[in-house]
């Protein structure tokens, strides 16, 4: 990997963590805890004739097995309503008369240990009737909520590029599987809910209104968090189960999910077909851009699952200065696992689209990508630039980005090593990508309080999954106060001691959640002057536009003539975060994107059968990037501020999703381009790459 900057400061989260000493959902001492496990739907739809507990009731150990008759008929909560529903999206906490997923939860099992909840879970009997099953993207699948954007005429001729493009269901994988506990004080009538999440203060929302109690009765506290990428952005079924267990049964209880449990029916990411058609003109202009986007819902939507079309569809066309667009996007749902927002949400799919785009382009029309790019890029002088669809692009120098990109990549020189090789015989590929990335807005809150011995205690409604906010947030802190990092206190993740937030998600942390710590260090600063009395607490929500990241990525990729295997030889990354408060943070930020997007371009996809059954269920099935996948990584970090907050910063966390896999697209695409444009998909595994050189190769056919 690159060097990453120097910064006096260590991650205050390392020490624990590398010690053991961390506290995850799995680590809660909870003496006398009961523990739950799931009965879960075998089949993808089907309807429940008959369920025998008899069985399960009698086992070692086992105290209760609670079906919707037991704990009531309760409803996921609403979602986000970014774009319309155009049906009914009620969905059940648990199933009743109809199963609609493989794995959607039918009962709770309550037991004295882990181990008993699960085999008595395996011994109730389910009788059902199977009913036909819709799979992701059937024609024949409803439209659940749509999109539009058209602006200009398009050209009435052929388009220059056109391209299909699969994006199969990926899973986050955090480090540790689901877990989530619950205890129910039966004298107060209140709930304390331990709940991995990046959104604690909607969680806390979400669980009083299943239990129909006041939120000021339920306390959610975030154990230590394995890493979220959006699939802990929302509650699920198996949560608030939990919660009404707890509060049926009137004790504690807990529930560790599997690592299977969470391959069948946690939240899954992406899933989408792209259709695009880019035009041109004799000089290398953009005249216009068609876009069809077509994304799986799966059984029920979690809180932002219309984000990823949302996202997709007012990103495009990227940085590209084009107001010729007719853009359709539809979602629609399956007798799959629920899709939420992943680590990107609807960019990456964005910039694979248009990046594809641009290079099938550029081939066709005899002209440098690098060249056709710096021909229709959004200019610095314009911004900030609000594009056809209506978002303003508030700062940014896209082009430097990419004249840095092919400095540092040398990417002339590249060019002439790469026909060398290709006249030996190697499958050698260039690929370029832009991308830009919106990043968090709204509100965010912050709780500053100055002790009369100089300590500090910052209290955020954004926590963290891995990212050092405690680090981050007490350098803004004792920047905004002058006073030492050592002094501040960072309270995250805990509903008693933290102010209602918006949470972490989106790349708005820093962004929004350190502005708004900035702006109550600053009114705390003015009351002590005024000499109000200790300690001094000042609460204060900060509320921001939209700000919008952006980059470049080059990189060099060599096919494997035997075998197919792509290897990344080089990549050299631009990216442009605004003001960048840790840089070591960031960086580690960037190269854990970028891991994650490796992996979805060479190796991760789930797959369902025809009848909704999961296929890449474990890790024996589904293939994750290991440190040797991982090429060394030049970054390259400028600094251009965003007008729209107070620290003049954006977001860093989801640019390797974005860029990445969009380079490495066209690396692959522009090492095979001497035999044409072969149809290739996400994942690019070395079969399919193998298959596309002498399969599908012309020229060796003839």
């Amino acid at each position: 990997m690159s060097e990453a900057p120097t910064s006096p400061t260590l991650r205050r989260e390392d020490a624990a963590l590398l010690r053991g000493e961390a506290c995850f959902g799995q680590d809660l001492k909870l003496p006398h805890a009961l523990h739950l496990a799931f009965v879960r739907s075998p089949q993808a739809h089907a309807h429940i004739l008959h369920m025998d507990t008899a069985s399960a009731l009698q086992m070692p150990g086992v105290n209760a097995v609670l079906t919707a008759t037991d704990l009531g008929q309760h409803w996921m909560p609403s979602i986000n309503p970014l774009l319309p529903l155009l049906h009914d999206v009620q969905f059940g906490l648990l199933a009743q008369d109809t199963v609609s997923y493989v794995g959607q939860v039918v009962a709770v099992v309550v037991a004295q240990t882990s181990q008993q909840a699960r085999h008595a879970a395996a011994q109730v009997q389910l009788s059902l009737r199977p009913e036909t099953v819709t799979c992701d993207f059937d024609a024949q699948n409803p439209i659940t909520t749509q999109t539009q954007h058209h602006h200009g005429e398009l050209p009435q001729h052929a388009p220059s590029a056109s391209v299909h493009l699969h994006v199969p269901r990926l899973t986050a994988m955090p480090m540790e599987p689901r877990a989530c506990s619950a205890s129910w004080h039966d004298d107060t009538q209140r709930m304390t809910l331990w709940l991995a999440t990046q959104t604690p203060s909607r969680a806390q929302a979400d669980a009083a209104h299943v239990l129909g109690i006041d939120v000021a009765q339920v306390h959610v506290i975030c154990p230590d968090v394995g890493g979220a990428f959006g699939a802990r952005a929302s509650v699920s079924p198996e949560d608030l189960l939990v919660a009404l267990s707890a509060r049926h049964m009137r004790t504690t209880v807990r529930w560790t999910s599997s690592r299977s449990e969470d391959f069948l029916a946690g939240m899954q990411g992406r899933g989408a077909q792209l259709n695009g058609q880019l035009w041109l003109d004799a000089q290398g202009r953009l005249q216009g851009l068609a876009a069809q986007l077509h994304f799986t819902l799966g059984a029920w939507l979690p809180y932002s699952g219309v984000v990823p079309l949302r996202n997709a569809a007012r990103i495009l066309p990227g940085p590209y200065d084009l107001h010729q667009l007719r853009i359709d996007g539809v979602a629609t749902r399956a007798n799959t696992a629920p899709v939420n927002i992943y680590r990107g949400a609807g960019r990456p799919e964005a910039a694979l689209l248009m990046e594809t785009l641009m290079d099938i382009a550029a081939r066709q029309h005899g002209i440098d990508p690098v060249d056709l790019r710096f021909k229709n890029l959004v200019s610095e002088q314009a911004m900030p630039f609000t594009t056809a669809n209506g978002e303003v692009l508030d700062s940014g120098h896209y082009a430097q980005a990419l004249r840095l990109a092919c400095e540092h990549f040398d990417y002339k020189h590249e060019r002439t090593e790469q026909h060398k090789r290709r006249a030996q015989g190697e499958w050698v590929g260039i690929g370029v990508a832009m991308y830009i990335e919106p990043c968090g807005q709204g509100w965010e809150a912050a709780r500053v309080t100055l002790h009369g011995d100089g300590r500090v205690t910052v209290a955020s409604g954004s926590p963290a999954q891995g990212q050092g906010h405690v680090t981050t947030y007490a350098r803004i802190a004792a920047d905004s106060l002058a006073c030492d990092v050592n002094q501040v206190e960072v309270l995250m993740g805990d509903s008693q001691t933290c102010p209602v937030g918006i949470g972490a998600l989106a790349s708005r942390s820093t962004a929004i959640a350190g502005s708004a710590i900035m702006q109550a260090c600053a009114r705390a600063r003015d009351q002590e002057q005024l000499g109000a009395a200790y300690p001094i607490t000042v609460e204060e929500r900060f509320t921001a536009q939209e700000a919008w990241s952006y980059g470049c990525v080059m990189l060099r990729l060599h096919l494997d003539a035997d075998t197919g295997k792509p290897t990344i030889e080089r990549l050299v990354w631009v990216d442009d975060a605004g003001h960048v408060v840790q840089p070591k943070l960031a960086h580690g930020q960037l190269i854990g994107g970028a891991a994650q997007g490796v992996g979805q371009a060479f190796m991760e996809q789930l797959i369902y059968d025809d009848q909704g059954q999961l296929v890449t269920g474990s890790l024996m099935d589904y293939a994750i990037p290991r440190a040797s996948d991982i090429p060394d990584i030049e970054i390259v970090s400028m600094h251009t501020p965003s007008p729209l907050n107070l620290l003049g910063a954006k977001g860093v966390g989801e640019a390797g999703c974005i860029g990445i896999p969009a380079a490495l697209m066209n690396a692959a695409r522009d090492a095979l381009s001497p035999i044409g444009e072969p149809t290739l998909e996400f994942p690019l595994t070395s079969e399919q790459l193998w298959r596309a050189m002498h399969i599908h190769n012309p020229k060796e056919k003839s």
